[in-house]
Parts: structure tokens; sequence; C-alpha cells
């Protein structure tokens, strides 16, 4: 690589490493991350208020068989609803429930309320009715309610991937989702962030006129490319750290948590205690153990997945980069590039909204173009990697990056070495292309 290019690397790299918003956010990101992470955990742990739903039955029919649970309670009330909803600033109670006596035909029962309740109690409420509802339609049928729950089953479904070789792989295709919607998300929240950074520090140089000084010992083209790589760097070096003091940070916070005494049957206890609509389901929906799920994780080829990463970060980048380059050295300010950055940024967008399409077929044909299109594949081809793609697709897909890098690196180049030492004066689309064609 040419000595300036590297030397200018470094003074990227130094200059943003050394500032106090990297060394800031660097640690402020990993807290962030491991917070949200927690967050759900912890207020999961804290215990809901339990209160007493005051009841007017016109039926007559569910006085003590609702369930209760630690949460709510309930107290039936032997008065007409138009004298209960009366008295009801007089009660300490805050839900008064009003169950019709036509309920049997159809009608909704109504909850009465002085401050909003929370709405895992609504559906408790309105779970618990209708499993009562239907044991009285059932025993009005002559249908034995013992025999009718026999016959409920749950049907495990198990992935199952077989290769041409015959070999078969089980697999757990949640888990799939969730890593490749993770990298391919990365990837679009990197992109735009670094490739912004690009783009503020050409018009930084260029409206404080030490650009004039720098274009005096290198070229714009080295200028550019210094740059951007500088930048990748900070960008790769940043993202290791969040990764290594997020982990870190959640494993104290986990440890905390271990020392208070929440092992794993606590956890799963105080996650029922919590959900008072889990209380009347007698099987979960999905039933994957842990040691399935650690199964599944050790199937999957982190190892290529983190350096396909590493390469679709970089390739992304590396193509946005150079255009936001570009958009930099057009403009005197940062307001300008309103108009430019759509018609850039578009492709990353529309690229993230066909990853949560493409994430339900990985295998379909509008996931194989969109991973193939350079100016696409860096987001929708890491959602698909998880799922085992044919090799020669990504080849493919890692050919056609690289050449769409060096492809949109030429006419940035154009643009950058026309636009770098041009103020005062807005750019249009046409100006733009007519600074492609410009002699050296």
């Amino acid at each position: 690589m040419n000595q300036k290019i590297l030397l200018i690397i470094q003074r990227e790299f130094l200059s943003r490493v050394k500032k106090k918003s990297f060394l800031i956010m660097t640690i402020l990101g990993p807290l962030l991350m491991a917070g949200v992470i927690l967050s759900r955990f912890w207020l999961e742990m804290i215990p809901e208020e339990p209160q007493t739903i005051v009841i007017v039955d016109e039926t007559k029919l569910f006085n003590g068989k609702l369930i209760e649970n630690e949460g709510v309670k309930f107290e039936f009330l032997n008065k007409e609803i138009i004298l209960a909803k009366k008295d009801f600033y007089t009660i300490e109670n805050n839900i008064l429930l009003y169950i019709p006596s036509n309920i049997l035909q159809g009608q909704a029962i109504q909850v009465y309320y002085k401050k909003q309740p929370s709405l895992e109690t609504v559906s408790y409420l309105q779970s618990q009715v209708n499993t009562k509802l239907q044991d009285f339609k059932l025993l009005a049928s002559g249908i034995d309610q013992e025999k009718l729950a026999q016959t409920k089953t749950k049907v495990k479904v198990l992935s199952t991937k077989v290769a041409e070789s015959g070999e078969e792989e089980t697999s757990n295709s949640a888990l799939k989702i969730l890593i490749g919607f993770l990298g391919g998300f990365l990837i679009y929240l990197f992109v735009f962030l670094y490739g912004s950074q690009v783009m503020r520090g050409v018009i930084e140089e260029k409206s404080n006129r030490i650009i004039e000084v720098i274009i005096s010992s290198v070229k714009p083209f080295e200028l550019m490319m210094g740059k951007i790589i500088g930048i990748a760097c900070v960008g790769l070096l940043q993202f290791l750290l969040w990764v290594i003091l997020t982990f870190g940070f959640s494993t104290l916070a986990m440890n905390f948590f271990a020392s208070k005494n929440y092992n794993a049957k606590t956890v799963e206890e105080t996650f029922k205690s919590n959900s008072p609509v889990q209380q009347n389901v007698s099987e979960p929906e999905i039933d994957i153990s842990a040691s399935e799920t650690l199964q599944s994780l050790a199937k999957i080829d982190f190892v290529l997945i983190i350096s396909l990463f590493i390469f679709y970060f970089l390739g992304g980048y590396l193509l946005y980069g150079a255009l936001f380059a570009a958009i930099g050295a057009a403009v005197d300010n940062e307001a300008d590039t309103q108009q430019f950055i759509l018609p850039i940024t578009a492709p990353l967008i529309i690229a993230f909204i066909a990853a949560q399409v493409v994430i339900k077929d990985p295998e379909s044909q509008m996931a194989f173009w969109f991973s193939i299109i350079p100016f696409t594949s860096p987001v929708v081809m890491m959602v698909r990697i998880p799922f085992g793609i044919p090799i020669w697709q990504v080849g493919l897909s890692m050919i056609l990056l690289v050449a769409g890098f060096i492809l949109t690196t030429w006419f940035a180049a154009k643009i950058y070495r026309t636009g770098i030492l041009m103020y005062g004066k807005k750019p249009t689309f046409k100006e733009l292309s007519k600074w492609l064609f410009y002699k050296n």
C-alpha cells in the first residue's frame, strides 16, 4: 500500500481513537446494550402489586369458579351494576368487572377502572372468563370435559436439514433468525454511522481550508482512500470492544443476580407469576429446553459467521463510504448534503426492509437477488448465512461486492478530486455527472 495512504490511515485512526467521544461511546455503548438485555429480566423480577377485582355477576355462574393468583384476587358483589358503579369511588378497589346475564349469547363483559389496569391483568380476566364460559357450554352440551382435555395434543416440530450426501442436521430456526437479523442490523447500523463520519470529516476539513494544505502533499484519491480505511479501522476496533465489554458487563450483572439467589428455578417461577395469562395454560406452545438451545448453538459455525460479518461490514462500508466521501467533497456544509443523501442511502434502507421479508424465506428468489446485488448484499446476505446457503452464492456475492466497491470508488474519486477544492457553489446531479468526465 502507498506510504502516503498509510500515513493518512494512521492520522485518521489516531485522531478519532484519542477523542473523548470515542472513549465515552466505547464504554457507554456496551453499558446500554447490557442494560437493554438485563432490564427486561430485572423488571420481570419485580413482583406486580396485588389487587382485588370486584365483580358483578348477573349470571351467578362465576362465583367461586374464577382462579386467583398472587397478583389478582376476586370479590363478588351482590348488587346491581348501576349501584356498583355509583359506589365505585367509595371503595379502594381499582377495577370493577361486569358480567351481563346474556354473556352466553355473545354479550361482552365490561371492565370499569379508576386507573388504567395493566394489559396482563385485562388479558387474565378475559382468559378466565373465556375458559369458564367454554366449560359451561360443554357441560350444557353433555360433553365430558376430561375426555375432551385428553384429546388435546401439543405437537413439537423439529426442523431437519438433509444434505446431498444424506447427512441430516437438526436446527433451531428461531436461533438462526436471531443471529442472522442481528448481523444484518449491525452492518446496517455501522455503515450509516461510520459512513456519515467520513462525510462529516471531509466537510470539516474542506470548510476549514485544511484540505488545501493536505492536497499539496497527497493526491485526492490517496486522501479519500486513507480517510475511508482509517475510519473503517476505528469502526472495527469499536465494534470488537463493544462485543467484549458487553459480554463482560452482562456476565458481571448476571453474577450479581446469582449472588442474590436468583437461580434458574427462581427466574422461571418469577416469569410465570408475573404473567397471569400463562396461569391458565397447561403446556407451553413452544417447548425448547436449554440443552437443545446449547446443542443448536454448538452446531452453528460462528467462526464462518464472524469472518463473513467482517468481510461484509468492510465491503459494505467501503462501498458506501466512498460515496459518502464524494458527497462531503461536493458540498461546503452539512445542510447541502440532504439532496444527495437519500439516493445513496435508499438501497441500504431497502436492504434492511427486505431483510425482514427475506428472513421468513431465505431460499426465495428475492433473497437470492438481494444478497447478490452489491448495494444490498451486506445486509441481506448476513441474514441468510446462518441458514447454510450454497457456497457458490456466497462466493458470487463476495466477488460482486468487491467489484461494486471498486466501481463506486472510481466514480467517487472522480467527484472527489474535482469537488474537494471547489467552494461557494451548490452542485446539482447534472454538475456531478460532468465531474465524472473531467480529465486529469
